[in-house]
């Protein structure tokens, strides 16, 4: 069986894939599953708390540049890294509740390898799912020297839905979900729509709208305040002709498993 390429390591054999994982239809040419698929059913045994082992074993063993040309477009790699986020952050919270208590530590870890490289899920939203985006930047600042893995599997162009799409655990994360590429475009716009009205609110003389802390953690990835205002008039948050004073509510960070589960 040919030999795996890594970036900057040792190659590896190509894993033997499981009976669960392998599909007769909708996967490579030579009959394996599709990246796309290993992760829609990782993300999918972890939302469950099903053994995500196979599903594991087939990330970590893919090559990643036959990764990189299976996920020709944003559609599919931010299908991808969202079933790889969400999969590996829920799998590790049932697993360890009590890590959550640090989470600035839970999100820097290792949590799951992807074509033998070790992510944590910071890296994964921050250096693949944003474009080499630095943690802190609020969206307006970028790594000038990502690594050679980054640099070949990330988006090309930052879609800031994805902030409605990752699950972090916290109740006031967005509901876990199984992304397709498919239907990625218009489902995260039903995402967006569902959770910035679920997360907003006027004051109660109505000059203020109160919108998700999202907004302003991530304002850069939005356009600023003028592509803020795009979107929440996009959904039928504000008039037209509306320019309201923005407030940004309080993000809950008190961790959720059951709500998640229900997503």
């Amino acid at each position: 069986m040919p030999r795996l390429r890594s970036l900057g390591g040792a190659q590896t054999a190509s894993p033997h894939v499981p009976a669960d994982l392998a599909t007769p239809s909708g996967g490579s040419r030579d009959g394996l599953p599709s990246p796309l698929e290993i992760a829609r059913r990782f993300v999918e045994e972890a939302r469950v708390g099903r053994d995500t082992a196979a599903a594991r074993a087939a990330l970590a063993g893919l090559d990643p540049v036959a990764l990189a040309a299976a996920l020709p477009d944003d559609a599919a790699r931010i299908a991808f890294w969202l079933n790889v986020y969400n999969g590996a952050v829920r799998a590790r919270l049932l697993a360890d509740p009590e890590a959550y208590r640090w989470r600035w530590l839970f999100f820097a870890m290792p949590a799951v390898a992807v074509a033998g490289r070790r992510l944590s899920p910071t890296a994964i939203e921050n250096g693949l799912l944003r474009r080499s985006a630095f943690l802190a930047g609020l969206g307006y600042l970028r790594n000038p020297l990502p690594s050679r893995f980054e640099r070949l599997l990330r988006v090309g162009r930052v879609d800031p839905r994805i902030h409605f799409a990752l699950n972090c655990g916290a109740r006031s994360c967005p509901p876990l979900a199984a992304w397709e590429s498919t239907t990625l475009d218009a489902d995260l716009e039903r995402a967006t729509g569902a959770y910035l009205a679920a997360e907003s609110a006027r004051s109660a003389e109505g000059t203020v709208l109160i919108v998700p802390r999202l907004l302003r953690w991530y304002r850069g990835d939005f356009g600023g305040r003028a592509g803020i205002l795009a979107l929440l008039r996009r959904h039928g948050l504000i008039a037209p002709d509306e320019t309201p004073r923005l407030r940004y509510g309080d993000y809950d960070w008190t961790l959720d498993l059951a709500e998640a589960a229900r997503g």
